[in-house]
């Protein structure tokens, strides 16, 4: 036999090591050449380690969460490049191991002395015929405490039995049991009649590794070395939602609009006026770079948890083209399949959690940007307009600022020009 070992390439520009985030082998596995050995992550971009060689596994160089050096030993693999050299000592038939059912552990050796040595499995015994089923038995009919015969149907009688109810001292004033009988016998019980609540959870302890711990850091370093401010603004965006509905109706093969495509287009003119926001701080060096592209962020949940993918050039993109893109980098991040270069680069981040956006928010900035702007959800709200009530929809962006490089005034100049855009959806489209 001979011993492959596998070292951990340069899989990032300067990157010194690489955190295991995931072992899809273990010690004694048998593994193909190109199989999958572990999952390793770089910043924010997970690498798939796969096997240059077939053989066994002989050792791991860690487990999940730890750092290994690049260059280092990953997994040592013991191939067949040899002939396989016979044992000093090889086994006699009676000594082999044999697999093994499931939940079943080998018999020690003095266990094994005593049995016979000619024990034989016994022969199976033909299984019995089954017996004919019976007739299903009809529901039997409830009876009150009173005794009055009443019927409840079967989707009352579950839930009856998953709530711990007693049919029998339900009180209804027809001749059946309903769902509103159920409602206000638990009502009246205060909401508890089985005399036990739910089982707790037992308690789970989860290491803290991979994306969910990059991501820990990051939010943490941010909080640490920025000095947040936040700015909500309320927007009118019933025009807008008029608009974006009339454009899906007719979009044909182009990908269903949401608003946040609009909401980029309108980043994408304002920001201009507005540089100190489209900004990158290194505070260590103490230099502040403007950018002239909107490189976009996108938060982006996936499994694992949060991570930025980068719509370049976003101000040169149509709604058309912003949403594909939308679309395309939120399943490359989801899927893990996003690349290093499109993870990195953004020069500020727009958050959104859609329907379930809140009222309001206070978003944490993606250092080194100076800027995150959050959107939350659209509600219908009453509207005095010149004196009439109108029903208009209102949805708040709120926008975090690192004050070291951007001042309240700016801040809101910005949003005021952001307002201006959206709320006039002719103005937001022409060129």
């Amino acid at each position: 036999m001979a011993t492959y070992q596998f070292k951990l390439p340069d899989i990032g520009e300067g990157i010194a090591e690489a955190e295991i985030v995931a072992w899809h082998v273990k010690v004694g596995d048998k593994v193909e050449e190109d199989q999958q050995l572990a999952d390793m992550m770089t910043d924010k971009a997970t690498v798939e380690m796969e096997s240059p060689v077939a053989g066994v596994v002989k050792s791991l160089a860690g487990e999940v969460g730890d750092q290994v050096a690049i260059g280092s030993v990953l997994v040592e693999i013991e191939t067949a490049a040899d002939a396989p050299a016979a044992k000093e000592e090889p086994a006699s038939a009676t000594e082999k191991e044999q697999p093994l059912a499931d939940g079943l552990e080998a018999p020690t050796k003095e266990q094994a002395e005593e049995l016979p040595a000619t024990a034989t499995a016994p022969e199976p015994e033909a299984a019995p015929a089954p017996p004919p089923k019976a007739a299903p038995k009809p529901e039997p009919e409830v009876t009150q405490a009173h005794g009055a015969k009443v019927l409840a149907s079967p989707a009352v009688r579950q839930r009856a039995r998953d709530l711990g109810i007693d049919l029998a001292q339900v009180k209804t004033s027809s001749d059946r049991i309903r769902h509103a009988d159920l409602d206000a016998y638990l009502l009246y019980h205060g909401g508890s009649v089985s005399g036990r609540g739910a089982a707790p959870r037992a308690d789970e302890t989860i290491k803290v590794v991979g994306l969910r711990r990059k991501i820990a850091e990051n939010m943490q370093e941010a909080k640490r070395r920025i000095p947040h401010f936040t700015l909500v603004e309320e927007f009118d965006v019933t025009d807008l939602e008029d608009t974006r509905t009339m454009m899906n109706r007719d979009r044909g093969s182009n990908p269903k609009l949401t608003l946040l495509p609009f909401l980029i287009t309108a980043m994408g003119k304002a920001l201009p006026e507005w540089p100190m926001l489209n900004a990158t701080f290194d505070d260590d060096a103490g230099v502040i770079t403007r950018h002239g592209a909107l490189n976009l962020g996108m938060a982006t949940q996936t499994p694992n948890g949060l991570m930025v993918a980068v719509i370049r050039d976003a101000q040169a993109k149509s709604v058309w083209q912003l949403a594909s893109e939308i679309g395309r980098l939120a399943d490359a991040a989801r899927t893990g399949k996003a690349t290093r270069e499109e993870l990195s680069g953004s020069s500020i981040t727009l958050s959104s959690l859609g329907p379930m956006g809140g009222v309001t928010s206070t978003p944490v900035i993606n250092r080194p940007e100076v800027a995150i702007i959050a959107v939350n959800k659209v509600r219908e709200m009453p509207v005095i307009i010149d004196g009439e009530l109108e029903a208009r929809k209102l949805m708040n962006l709120s926008l975090s600022c690192d004050h070291r490089v951007v001042d309240g005034w700016d801040a809101a100049s910005f949003m005021q020009t952001l307002k201006g855009f959206i709320e006039n959806p002719i103005r937001l489209l022409s060129a």
